[in-house]
């Protein structure tokens, strides 16, 4: 865990046990958000010029071309991980993973309401459980052949859109910079926290 100057930046890779699949899952904000704000009524948009210039137009993504977890993909050999709201996010097409990032996204579910929707972390663990139990099993034989890697980049929209506009939000008047940081990191740490 880093804790950065300009707000919290977190990131944790998990590898589940070697099996057959490589289904990347990616949670966080506009750091690693390769378009699903594009598919919600947000004003937290990349989808238009100078966005996406590298790949001939915009994608969602902010950034002129890949994102690092695009990289991390084709480190892996996989194809670029699609934004999970996509309408063609479905069925096989899901087994080589799914990106549920989402800019002005927080650890806290209110970071960012300043920008309308947005898929906070809560709700990016709650699509990516919907997935697990719902959409992948019917398209593998067994439960192991299901193989993960976990990214997730969150939490510098929870100082920048959050903490730092005491206008919108009581973080800054209920906490100091430190007890702030604790607040984030209790909330994450529960997050990370796995259901059998």
């Amino acid at each position: 865990m880093l804790l950065h100057p300009a707000g919290l930046f977190l990131v944790v890779i998990a590898r589940a046990q070697q099996d057959s699949a490589h289904a990347p899952a990616i949670f966080g904000d506009s750091l690693v958000d390769v378009g699903n704000n594009n598919y919600i009524p947000s004003t937290a948009l990349a989808n238009y010029t100078p966005y996406g210039i590298d790949f001939g137009f915009p994608t969602g993504r902010f950034c002129n071309g890949f994102t690092v977890v695009d990289y991390g993909a084709r480190l892996l050999g996989l194809p670029l991980i699609p934004p999970c709201l996509s309408p063609t996010s479905k069925g096989a097409n899901i087994t080589k993973g799914l990106n549920y990032a989402s800019k002005a996204a927080g650890i806290l579910d209110e970071t960012g309401k300043n920008y309308g929707a947005r898929i906070s972390m809560n709700e990016q663990i709650r699509l990516f459980e919907n997935t697990v139990k719902e959409d992948l099993p019917p398209l593998f034989e067994s439960p192991k052949a299901l193989h993960s890697y976990l990214e997730k980049s969150i939490g510098s929209n929870d100082y920048i859109n959050n903490y730092l506009m005491p206008h919108i939000y009581t973080s800054s008047r209920i906490y100091n910079a430190e007890a702030s940081a604790d607040h984030l990191i209790r909330n994450f740490s529960q997050q990370l926290i796995v259901s059998p």
